[in-house]
């Protein structure tokens, strides 16, 4: 009986964390995003002052949806160069600690990425494979081919944006890891992660296109 005591007495500092974490980022709640470039009242506002906004969804068989948007002072074709900068990504996307091409066909890319992943005692090193494809440079779309998931799919959208060399940026995946994380925490650390991917993405095609227009004078 003492045993069991002290067994429920032990398991008291882990469900203080699982709490914590659940309460902490549900707390920092991103405003929800479109699915088009018609954008809701004050949304185009907020992506041109600089917010990332970021929308979470439950799906079918413990699937997360991801939705994140940005505006990039760039043209389309210098954030799709980023984008698909894929042996550059280790050196600029957060967590990224590997990255590159395996082939590429001319209408298709087979790239690997490897990085960090997870919250407090959910850390985790993933690995993923992907299949990416597409329409240069309005669409691409990404597919695992194998790595740490059972679901990671999803595409890129590049909507120019016509009163200035800017883009309009937006993220959408379905995720469901292959290894054992609770919903809620697989929704936290994309609610913390997307933003950081996208506005490493905003920065580096920036900084790209200010140094082409630099070196253009």
């Amino acid at each position: 009986m003492q045993k069991v005591i002290r067994q429920r007495i032990n398991m008291i500092p882990l469900l203080t964390v699982i709490l914590f974490s659940f309460l902490f980022y549900t707390e920092k709640a991103f405003p929800v995003t479109t699915n088009n470039p018609d954008f809701l009242p004050g949304q185009r506002e907020k992506l041109l002052n600089g917010e990332v906004l970021v929308v979470l969804t439950n799906l079918q068989d413990n699937v997360t949806g991801v939705e994140g948007q940005i505006y990039i002072a760039a043209p389309p074709k210098k954030v799709w160069e980023t984008i698909t900068n894929y042996d550059n990504h280790k050196n600029f996307v957060p967590k990224v600690t590997d990255s590159g091409i395996i082939s590429d066909n001319g209408t298709e890319k087979v790239v690997f990425e490897k990085g960090k992943s997870g919250i407090f005692i959910f850390r985790k090193n993933v690995y993923v494979k992907l299949k990416v494809w597409g329409e240069n440079p309005k669409r691409l779309f990404f597919q695992q081919i194998t790595g740490d998931f059972k679901v990671y799919h999803g595409e890129w959208i590049l909507v120019d944006y016509p009163q200035g060399p800017g883009t309009f940026l937006t993220y959408k995946a379905e995720v469901k890891p292959d290894f054992y994380a609770p919903r809620f925490a697989v929704k936290n650390v994309q609610q913390h992660e997307c933003p950081l991917m996208m506005s490493a993405m905003k920065k580096q095609a920036e900084a790209s296109f200010a140094s082409e227009k630099k070196s253009e004078l």
